[in-house]
């Protein structure tokens, strides 16, 4: 199977693990299902998040998510519970579609890290 039709495969698999599970079937976005890995990194999945926090949460993912590409590094953990990374490398700029390729690239990967698919 080509790469891009695995990450397709693996990709669809994601999504629908997440929506069965968190969104009643609904089909959740790659934003919704970068949110959901900020708030399993944080640990804390029954609290009520305002806005800012939200953001944070999705930070946390992307630097999570993109750790193993070289991108960041985890620092530590604050005295509120919430990890922090630094920035080892400079994202490369990348057009839109690049950008929505490499996240999804990193989740499939940090699902089957988990063991969540194959």
């Amino acid at each position: 199977m080509a790469r891009d039709e695995q990450l397709k495969v693996r990709w669809e698999l994601v999504v629908n693990f997440l929506s069965t599970r968190f969104a009643e079937g609904d089909i959740l976005d790659l934003d919704a299902i970068i949110y959901l890995i900020g708030v399993q990194e944080l640990g804390k999945p029954n609290k009520k998040y305002k806005k800012d926090e939200k953001l944070n949460l999705m930070h946390i993912a992307i630097c999570r998510l993109l750790e193993p590409y070289g991108y960041y590094e985890f620092e530590r953990f604050d005295e509120d519970g919430w990890p922090h990374y630094t920035v080892k490398e400079q994202l490369p700029a990348l057009k839109a579609g690049e950008q929505s390729v490499l996240m999804k690239e990193a989740i499939v990967s940090y699902f089957i890290e988990r063991g969540i698919i194959e």
